[in-house]
C-alpha cells in the first residue's frame, strides 16, 4: 500500500486529524495509507513515504525563531517524496526549493477568485504572507497578492487551502485570541465565509480530490 506523510503544526492528536480536512479522506479513498506527523516538540514525520502533503500554520514560514521550522525545511530540501505544500506549507516549500517568504502586500482572507492552471477557480485562503517562485519552478497562477500555485519538479506548492471544510475553518477559529478574532471581524464578514463554506461543501470536497489526483498523477516517477 502507498504510503502518505502529512505534516501538520499541532500537537493535539484530535486537532491533527481535524486541520487535514478533506485530503485525508481523498488520500484514502485513492488507497493511501496515511500517516499524520508534526516536527513540534521534537517531531515524528518518518521519511521514506510516497507522498508528502505539508499542512497550514498560524506561524510565519520566514520566522527562524522557531525551533522546529529549520528541521522541516531541512527535511522539504533533502526528501525524494513528491511534496504538497498548502498554504503555510507551499510557503515553506518554495523557501527550502530556494524562493522567499515575506509579509504579503495585503492578506488574503476568505474565497479568492483565482485564474491559471488550476481544477477551479474560487478557493479559500487565510493569509497574511506570501511567496516567490523557486528558481527552475513553473508558475500556475498568481494574482496581485503573489503566487498563488507552482510546480517543482513532482512538486506543488499552494497558497489556497482546498482541504476546506466548515470544521477545518472552526479549527483555525478556535485558536484565535479575542484580539485576532476583532481584527478580522473587523474586516471580513466571517458568517459570509461560514455560510458560502456550509453551503459548497460538496464541491469543495470534489475541487480538492481534482487538484490532489492532478497532483499525484504529475507526481508519478518516469518510467
Amino acid at each position: 500500500m502507498a504510503r502518505a506523510q502529512i505534516i501538520v503544526h499541532e500537537t493535539d492528536p484530535v486537532r491533527q486529524r481535524r486541520v487535514p480536512g478533506t485530503l485525508l479522506p481523498a488520500l484514502e479513498e485513492l488507497g493511501f495509507s496515511v500517516r499524520i506527523g508534526t516536527f513540534l516538540d521534537g517531531g515524528d514525520v518518518a521519511p521514506g513515504a510516497d507522498v508528502v502533503v505539508v499542512m497550514g500554520s498560524r506561524h510565519a514560514a520566514y520566522d527562524d525563531t522557531l525551533p522546529w521550522l529549520a528541521p522541516e525545511l531541512e527535511f522539504l530540501r533533502h526528501t525524494d517524496s513528491p511534496v504538497l505544500g498548502v498554504c503555510f506549507g507551499g510557503q515553506a516549500l518554495s523557501r527550502a526549493l530556494g524562493g522567499t517568504v515575506t509579509l504579503a502586500p495585503q492578506p488574503e482572507r476568505g474565497f479568492v477568485d483565482l485564474d491559471g492552471d488550476l481544477p477551479a477557480r474560487r478557493w479559500m485562503e487565510f493569509h497574511y504572507d506570501a511567496f516567490t517562485l523557486p528558481p527552475g519552478a513553473d508558475l500556475l497562477s498568481r494574482n496581485e497578492t503573489g503566487v498563488q500555485a507552482f510546480r517543482s519538479g513532482r512538486s506543488l506548492g499552494l497558497q489556497f487551502h482546498p482541504e476546506i471544510t466548515p470544521d477545518v475553518f472552526e479549527t483555525w477559529a478556535e485558536s484565535w485570541s479575542p484580539e485576532f478574532l476583532a481584527s478580522v471581524e473587523a474586516e471580513v464578514d466571517l458568517e459570509a465565509v461560514r455560510k458560502e463554506l456550509a453551503t459548497r461543501q460538496d464541491e469543495l470536497a470534489a475541487q480538492c480530490r481534482a487538484l490532489l489526483s492532478r497532483f499525484l498523477d504529475a507526481a508519478k516517477p518516469v518510467t
